[in-house]
């Protein structure tokens, strides 16, 4: 088995080998469960009171039994927890399970999170990929880099987009990234597959343009003259080759279930619209050539655009998301508005096949950590208003005191100055 437990404190936790003195052992265990602690009072004060013990199975099972889990050791080695104890425990088991059971989009945090891919063999040994994909990887190696930068991207724009909501695209440093919230067929799941799609597509463009690879450069099918006057000169971002790299490296994955698979067809679909959330919105950068820039000439190319704007049609689209479910036409599956009242969905747009929870409390199984102790805003009406966010149930205001940088003042030559200011402000954090 296997577990996304993110690092522990710097430092790390150590474990007893076999043959060590009960001494040393017991040392360990100790300094095991020190680390812990240290993790759940950080937890604490991230305003996720309790989450970390979401991730630790019964009172039992420690942070250090999990980091053991994910660095491929028996669950509990040199803690004295055997895989027997777990069989037996089938509501272990299950909480176990809640922290390990992830597929989908959840392989590209894992990439993320790894160091450079350069070698054959680092291929082999990144979690979660299919077969196809270690092949894939194999076969194009300076490519992965950008997979792996456009996975970290996803992830942060996730994090960005839902900063404010009851679910916020983020867990605790134990928890995987993205939670199990993606495993469920829901308008979340249908963002996180979107956003890291297109996450993909997009670095694998901007390294193509800045002559990272090998195997694409610039976009060389933009040439000549526009029907607008100006020429295309510069070097245009090939768009189609992040796009095809991404369709080959992140849809295999979904193509090797089946294509009469509800949950394949609503990721394919997904994929596809996060894609297009660039593809759409390719603009053109000019410059001006002349004296004192009199733009008597002036030459333009094609450009992606920033990623933020990527994640701003995404999240719009999330909003207005259609719930579908799989029928028959023709000869083929195919997803559907549920509500026959609405109107078909575009391929630009997200699909989801079950309703979401409403996150507001902490749920072991569905991996949802709650709202409780996160900040909201006292006075807004939105969804970040503690009315909203903190589902009802009030919230505690506190007086906590900022440090910030104030009065600066550039010196010649070439630095700023500034003081330190202390500023009283008032926090409230969902009860």
């Amino acid at each position: 088995m296997e577990a996304e437990v993110s690092a522990l404190p710097s430092g790390g936790v150590s474990f007893p080998q076999a043959g060590e003195p009960p001494s040393k052992r017991a040392e360990q265990k100790k300094t095991s469960e020190q680390d812990c602690s240290a993790v759940q009072q950080r937890a604490q004060l991230e305003g996720l009171r309790g989450g970390f013990e979401v991730a630790v199975m019964m009172k039992v099972m420690t942070c250090a039994t999990l980091w053991a889990v994910r660095n491929d050791r028996s669950p509990g080695q040199g803690l004295g927890i055997r895989r027997p104890w777990v069989q037996k425990h089938p509501e272990a088991r299950e909480q176990l399970r809640g922290v390990m059971g992830t597929r989908g989009a959840r392989y590209l945090a894992k990439l993320s999170s790894v160091g450079s891919i350069s070698e054959e063999e680092t291929c082999e040994k990144l979690k979660g990929l299919i077969q196809r994909q270690v092949q894939m990887c194999k076969r194009n190696l300076e490519v992965m880099d950008s997979v792996r930068r456009g996975a970290q991207l996803a992830i942060e724009e996730c994090q960005y987009q839902f900063r404010n909501r009851r679910w916020n695209c983020s867990t605790l440093d134990s928890l995987p990234v993205f939670g199990k919230v993606v495993t469920q067929g829901t308008r979340e799941a249908a963002f996180v597959y979107a956003i890291s799609s297109a996450g993909v597509a997009f670095a694998v463009t901007r390294a193509c343009s800045s002559g990272e690879l090998e195997k694409c450069g610039c976009d060389r099918t933009v040439h000549g003259v526009s029907p607008q006057g100006f020429q295309w000169s510069g070097c245009s971002d090939n768009i189609a080759y992040g796009v095809a790299f991404s369709q080959s490296f992140v849809d295999v994955r979904e193509r090797s279930k089946g294509a009469s698979s509800s949950r394949a067809l609503m990721n394919l679909h997904n994929n596809e619209a996060g894609r297009k959330a660039i593809l759409t919105h390719m603009r053109v950068e000019c410059k001006c050539h002349g004296v004192s820039g009199s733009c008597e000439v002036k030459t333009c190319w094609r450009a992606v655009p920033p990623f933020r704007q990527v994640g701003h049609a995404l999240k719009e689209k999330f909003d207005g998301a259609t719930e579908v479910e799989p029928r028959r036409v023709g000869s083929s599956r195919a997803l559907v508005p549920r509500n026959a009242q609405f109107k078909p969905h575009t391929d630009e747009d997200l699909v989801y096949l079950e309703p979401s929870p409403d996150f507001c409390e902490q749920d072991v199984r569905s991996g949802v950590l709650g709202t409780r102790g996160r900040t909201c805003n006292k006075t807004s009406k939105a969804i970040d208003g503690c009315e909203l966010l903190c589902c009802g149930r009030g919230f505690h205001t506190a007086q906590v005191e900022l440090a910030e940088r104030c009065s600066c003042k550039f010196h010649w030559c070439c630095f700023v100055k500034c003081r330190q200011c202390q500023r009283l402000v008032e926090l409230h954090t969902c009860r």
